[in-house]
């Protein structure tokens, strides 16, 4: 199916997508219980604040997968350095930034493609794939980014519910797959469910489906992980398949505000979106520069893995032994069903000075909470058991 859009409407639904969003109260919808639904079809739902939201309140927010930690010292120094070039463009430093990339993900530079963020290039993909209408398979739950703008261009979805352990179910997913297929989507570790699909079942599911249809696998959150190399989908790029893999500075880099991110994929993949889109333009100097030390911070990176699994762990703990079964996480967040109604927590949580997400999924409440500080952390679990008790 072909269907017209315009810029503005496509631009629109990638600010709906799901994580593109703020809290501002302006942009609550109405209704009861002041609910938007990233799709008709999706299991997932978000409840918006129907109370004057001021961020200023806030003092633990743990609402958008931040990295409290960063960006590092010497990041910040690199940034700063680098005003003062503003005037210039940044093309030099890109393809430096690219070559650093093409060598820690074991490619040539021609492999890769860089964007304000990963959101950025999954909405770019979705632009270029879904032109004359098609299918995009993917989990539901899962991040909605690429699946709201694939449907904006005239696709249609077709979801697929996760295992009863919260993995991708990637028998299902295959038996979706049909001849108007355009894009197959996996986000690993998953958002909103911090979960994780086994590995060696991911790359022969990746192997084989890309031989089919090219596979988009979204790993914004696989540096949290113990042992991200032995999870990466991105050597089945060096292998020659037609998959994508895209990654971001925006989570364990600290670097949201900064949006910069990138996907490694078949030279000729990258061509079809950069023959209609930029690609490093959309970079600015200072963010580039950032990103080029950035990549140099391994130390700086492990100690904020470090600190974000000990803050999980604790965050684990204390909601679990309050009765709550939390989906097992590898990621810089973890997601709970409630026991109360959605919009009272909130407001509860809220009046404490912690912001949080709550979804309704499958018609119950869910908290998801990113990890911030220890004593973040330690205030989340305080006002948690006040709001709840």
């Amino acid at each position: 199916m072909k269907q017209a859009i315009s810029r503005r409407t496509w631009l629109k639904s990638g600010f709906m997508a799901m994580g593109a969003m703020s809290l501002a109260p302006s942009l609550a919808l109405a209704g009861k219980e002041n609910l938007r639904a990233y799709q008709p079809a999706s299991r997932l739902k978000e409840f918006l604040p129907a109370f004057n939201y001021d961020e200023a309140r806030i003092v633990a927010k743990l609402n958008a997968n931040e990295n409290p930690y960063g960006p590092s010292p010497k990041v910040i120094k690199a940034i700063s350095d680098s005003v003062s070039m503003g005037n210039r463009y940044g093309h030099g430093d890109a393809a430096i930034l690219i070559k650093m990339i093409a060598e820690k993900e074991g490619v040539t530079p021609d492999h890769i493609m860089m964007g304000p963020g990963s959101s950025d290039l999954l909405e770019k993909t979705a632009f270029v794939q879904f032109r004359n209408g098609g299918n995009i398979v993917s989990a539901d739950p899962a991040y909605m980014s690429i699946m709201s703008s694939a449907i904006a261009m005239g696709a249609a979805w077709k979801p697929t519910s996760l295992t009863s352990d919260f993995q991708h179910d990637l028998d299902a997913m295959a038996k979706e797959v049909d001849a108007e297929t355009k894009l197959v989507y996996v986000c690993n570790p998953n958002n909103p469910t911090g979960s994780t699909t086994d590995a060696a079942k991911l790359k022969a599911f990746c192997a084989k489906t890309s031989e089919k249809v090219p596979v988009f696998v979204d790993e914004a959150y696989l540096e949290f992980m113990d042992n991200p190399e032995a999870n990466t989908m991105v050597g089945l790029v060096a292998e020659g398949k037609d998959v994508i893999v895209a990654r971001t500075f925006s989570k364990i880099h600290g670097m949201a505000g900064l949006r910069i991110g990138y996907m490694v994929a078949q030279p000729e993949r990258i061509e079809t979106i950069t023959s209609l889109v930029r690609s490093t333009m959309g970079l600015c100097a200072t963010s580039l520069k950032g990103a080029i030390a950035s990549m140099n911070e391994q130390e700086f990176l492990a100690n904020c893995r470090s600190m974000n699994t000990e803050c999980r762990e604790y965050t684990a703990s204390e909601i679990t032994s309050l009765g709550y079964d939390i989906i097992p996480s590898v990621t810089s967040f973890m997601i709970f069903p409630l026991a109360m109604e959605g919009p009272a927590f909130m407001k509860g949580m809220y009046d404490s000075g912690v912001g949080i997400r709550v979804f309704k999924i499958d018609d119950k409440p869910w908290c998801r909470v990113s990890m911030g500080t220890m004593d973040e952390m330690e205030l989340f679990v305080s006002s948690f058991k006040k709001v709840t008790t």
